[in-house]
């Protein structure tokens, strides 16, 4: 509790936005509650933990790959090209 504020410092930014420590912390502690669900749903399934956590240990790799290349696709999905003029919407 001391340190509440302290730490609560590390990951403000402008009001209404999260700083990139807090994405950062975000991302890591998402993909570890994704793996641990990989983890359970494949015991459920396998019955084997051995087999369960092979799967998990995989799937946490696969995910940030996968996740960076679909990163990457809509990246230049989006990215307006130079030699394009913008397009202009009529106004009324």
């Amino acid at each position: 509790m001391i340190l509440d504020q302290h730490i609560k410092k590390w990951f403000e930014s402008k009001k209404g936005t999260d700083s990139n420590l807090k994405s950062l912390m975000k991302s890591i502690s998402w993909r570890i509650v994704g793996t641990i669900d990989t983890i359970v749903i494949s015991f459920i399934v396998t019955g084997q933990l051995t087999m369960a956590l092979s799967i998990g240990s995989v799937e946490v790799v696969s995910k940030i790959l996968l996740y960076y290349l679909h990163e990457r696709v809509w990246e230049s999905a989006t990215k307006t090209k130079e030699h394009e003029p913008e397009k202009e919407y009529a106004r009324s």
